[in-house]
């Protein structure tokens, strides 16, 4: 599985005017279906929606500037291993980012939108586990 790189900004795109709705529901969406997360995240977790948002944009932004993404990807993995965050939480966390990204991106969603957003976060998750391991060595 490979990603569309063009496919990921311009769906992005569409979804990027909604803001931190976005957010929401995904929270929304990922406690909702594995509600064991959510003592992972503090009570009010308005905070934690922006700085999401603000992750997706930046990962956005970077798509092609590798050392930036991966630096990027190894600190968020660190800090969340820190908050109890285990590799068996990414599969819920992609599900949960995918129907978000579905849910606002309407018709601009396609079978090769979801392929290429499932493949980046394949590499984000995985990078993200790589440096929460590497750092509890």
């Amino acid at each position: 599985m490979t990603a569309d790189l063009s496919l990921i900004r311009s769906s992005f795109k569409v979804v990027e005017p909604h803001g931190t709705q976005v957010t929401a529901y995904f929270y929304d969406h990922l406690f909702a279906n594995n509600p064991g997360v959510r003592p992972l995240f503090a009570p009010h977790i308005d905070e934690q929606r922006d700085r999401l948002w603000a992750a997706l944009g930046a990962l956005v932004a970077n798509l092609e500037n590798t050392d930036t993404l991966t630096d990027m990807l190894q600190n968020l993995g660190r800090r969340h291993a820190g908050y109890g965050a285990l590799p068996e939480h990414y599969p819920a966390v992609g599900a949960s980012l995918i129907a978000t990204l579905r849910h606002y991106a309407g018709d601009a969603w396609t079978p090769a939108v979801e392929e290429s957003w499932t493949a980046v976060y394949g590499v984000i998750s995985s990078t993200m586990i790589a440096a929460a391991d590497a750092a509890a060595k």
